[in-house]
């Protein structure tokens, strides 16, 4: 499996770098990875969150016995182990290969970040869903710009140093 992702990220770099040339002056390609990486995450983040909540949960609260989770939060708690598995295997083999820690190393960190950025969509969801009455999805995508440019500094500082 490990030789199947190392292709198929050393196959989406090859993708991703030809495309670089033109942002070489603004961007060092790790950053020029990350990005396109990100945002490919995010889309796919958004299409999860806006499927959980408009055609699972069909924007209605979701009930387990004595506890009961909004529609927002409920779609957030189910796309959230999906685009969490997919974002670090993009950033792990594809943005920060050249990271020699290992992987269960990496995966334990990726995780303390991505929950610092869950409790960032929680908080953000209720005071922008619940307080102000925002509509959700877009509530989610403001929310996840301003959880990206944390996420960024601590994989690269923390997650996947060199």
């Amino acid at each position: 499996m490990r030789t199947i992702l190392e292709k198929s990220g050393g196959y989406i770099r090859q993708c991703l770098d030809f495309f670089y040339p033109p942002f070489s002056k603004f961007l060092p390609i790790q950053m020029f990875r990350y990005g396109i990486t990100g945002v490919a995450n995010v889309l796919f983040d958004w299409v999860l969150y806006f499927a959980f909540y408009n055609f699972i949960l069909s924007r209605e609260d979701l009930h387990l016995g004595i506890l009961t989770f909004s529609a927002p939060i409920a779609a957030l708690a189910c796309s959230f182990p999906i685009s969490f598995l997919s974002g670090f295997l993009l950033q792990k083999y594809v943005t920060f290969s050249a990271s020699s820690l290992r992987g269960r190393v990496q995966l334990i960190r990726y995780l303390m970040v991505v929950l610092l950025n869950l409790g960032l969509n929680y908080g953000g969801l209720k005071l922008f869903v619940e307080v102000w009455h925002f509509y959700p999805t877009p509530s989610k995508m403001i929310i996840t710009v301003i959880a990206t440019l944390i996420s960024y500094i601590g994989q690269k500082k923390f997650t996947f140093q060199i």
